[in-house]
This record gives structure tokens, C-alpha cells and sequence, in this order.
């Protein structure tokens, strides 16, 4: 019954924001990006609220200390979303189609890539100790990464998707695919939302596995994943323009990381609460934006 509740929330939600709030392609102004991330976070407060009164405090915390840690790790997703609707140089009124559609995909890809997780995790325990030493790799990579430019035209995937399937050179409105001398073909809309799928399965090797030390009930993990995943979609509009004076936010998530994989490799002997690790999630997060904020990055730096 708790599964029923949350898709039935989650699809009239979507139906809600693409049919009848979104049914005219037109470019996401600041202030509505704000309205809908205001909504989305409303709507995962709620379901919160929700869990805590159906299934107790314990799970209550594990959903938001999983909605949180998702949340600002996909912040990271922002950027890539970003450069690839630069480098293809998307129209921003097609942008918000890209994502919807992008996230209906997510829907299904994070549930088959949670089950598998929580399935490894219960069945064989010295899994997570590999997640959380990946973790930890991947948090001091992000620190000493040099910021690198992203090139998808390099993507092998890409080229793959592009051999198979022939692409026309413009766009065609919203339109992912066209009929052309009888030929189905796909707009560069198609490829943009192709691209915006591999960016969402790449940082789901990162991002899942950190949930998982959170939580290995497979409700909490898959649900706090998808609404991390809903409101994100409306926080690109809202901060797309502002991400570059967040410059060390990504300092932020590779702390975030690192305390995560720390906590899954030392589980055996110490568990760390749900609790303590809510506040030093959401300590380190916000702590990272005081940062920005009060050091602000070079004026040369910001486009």
C-alpha cells in the first residue's frame, strides 16, 4: 500500500507539472524555478511527515538524512546538466522537457540500480565496505580534480547512440524524433536527453551506494532517491546562473563523501546514528555555502 501512495503522489505530481503547469514550451524565469523547488521540497517534507506518523521516527530520519545526502550530491548534476545544454546549445524553453522526461527514465533505472544494491548489501556484508572505499576514493579524487572542461561529442556512448541511430542536424521544436524522406530520425533534442540519462547513471554509482549506509530498507533508499531526483530538476533553473559562486560546494560533497564511506568502512565496530550523521551532512553542506559566500570566487571566474 505504502509503494500505491508514493507512485500514485509522485505520477500525479508529474502530470500536474507537464500537462497542465508546463503544457506551453517557454523558459523557466528565476521566480518560477523557485515556486517549483518550493513545491517539490514541500512535497518530500510532506511524504516525510508521512513516513514518520506510518512507520515511526527511525525511518523518518533515515528519509531525510537519504533525501538530503541524494539532494546535495546531485547538486553536482547541475553542472553536467548545464555544459551539455551549452555545448548543444538547447533553446531554455525545450530545457524543461529534457529534464521531465529525464527523470521519468531515472524513475525506473534508480529502482533497478537501489534493488540490486540493498540485494548485495543483505546478502553479502563485505559489499559495503567496497562502497565505502569507493567512496572515499571518490571523495579525495573531488578534491584534487582540476575543473575539466566536458567534451560529449567524445562520450563513446555517444557515438555509439549516433551510429545506430541517424540525427538531423536541427531542431524540430520540442520534438525528439521526426519522419524525414520517410525515415525516423532523431532531433538533437534526442541526443541532449541521452546525454542527460548517462550523466544520471553515472553519479548513481556514487550517490546510491552513499544512501545505502543511511539505510538498507529498500521503501527509504528508492523513495528519498526519487524525490531528491523530482526537486532537482526545478533547482537547475533556480540556480544554474548562481552555481559558479558556490565554488566550494564541491569541496563540500567530497567531505559529504568521505564521512559516508568512513562510516560504512568502521560500521562493523562503530555505528555512527542516523541522527548525528543527518547534522553532519547538513552541517557540512551548509558550512560549504557560508564558504562561497563569504570568500567569493574571482569575477574572471564567474561567466
Amino acid at each position: 500500500m505504502f509503494w500505491i501512495i508514493f507512485f500514485a503522489l509522485v505520477f500525479v505530481a508529474l502530470y500536474v507539472d507537464l500537462a497542465l503547469l508546463n503544457k506551453r514550451a517557454h523558459t523557466i524565469c528565476l521566480k518560477e524555478a523557485l515556486k517549483q523547488s518550493a513545491f517539490w521540497i514541500g512535497l518530500a517534507i510532506l511524504f516525510n511527515v508521512f513516513v514518520y506518523f506510518t512507520m515511526g521516527t527511525e525511518k523518518a530520519v533515515e528519509f531525510l538524512t537519504a533525501y538530503l545526502i541524494e539532494e546535495s550530491l546531485s547538486m553536482d548534476n547541475l553542472f553536467v546538466f548545464l555544459m551539455i545544454f551549452q555545448y548543444f546549445n538547447v533553446p531554455s524553453q525545450y530545457q524543461h522537457k529534457v529534464l521531465y522526461w529525464g527523470i521519468l527514465s531515472a524513475i525506473v533505472m534508480r529502482m533497478v540500480f537501489i534493488f540490486a544494491g540493498v540485494t548485495l548489501v543483505s546478502k553479502f556484508h563485505w559489499v559495503i565496505y567496497v562502497f565505502g572505499a569507493f567512496l572515499v576514493f571518490t571523495a579525495i579524487k573531488m578534491i584534487f580534480k582540476k575543473d575539466e572542461e566536458i567534451h560529449p561529442e567524445n562520450n563513446p556512448l555517444l557515438k555509439l547512440f549516433k551510429k545506430f541511430v541517424p540525427v538531423t542536424h536541427e531542431f524540430h521544436q520540442s520534438r525528439f524524433f521526426i519522419k524525414e524522406a520517410g525515415r525516423l530520425m532523431a532531433t538533437p533534442l534526442m541526443v541532449v536527453l541521452f546525454m542527460i540519462e548517462i550523466s544520471d547513471v553515472a553519479f548513481a554509482v556514487d550517490s546510491i551506494p552513499a544512501v545505502l549506509c543511511v539505510s538498507n530498507d529498500l521503501f527509504i533508499v528508492y523513495t528519498s532517491n526519487i524525490f531528491a531526483i523530482l526537486g532537482l530538476r526545478s533547482l537547475y533553473f533556480a540556480l544554474a546562473g548562481l552555481m559558479p559562486l558556490f565554488h566550494y560546494l564541491k569541496y563540500g560533497l567530497a567531505f559529504i563523501l568521505a564521512f559516508i564511506g568512513t562510516k560504512m568502512l568502521i560500521a562493523q565496530w562503530f555505528k555512527v546514528p542516523t541522527g548525528i550523521a543527518l547534522g553532519v551532512v547538513g552541517s557540512i553542506l551548509i558550512l560549504s555555502v557560508i564558504i562561497s559566500v563569504v570568500f567569493p570566487p574571482d569575477k574572471k571566474d564567474i561567466c
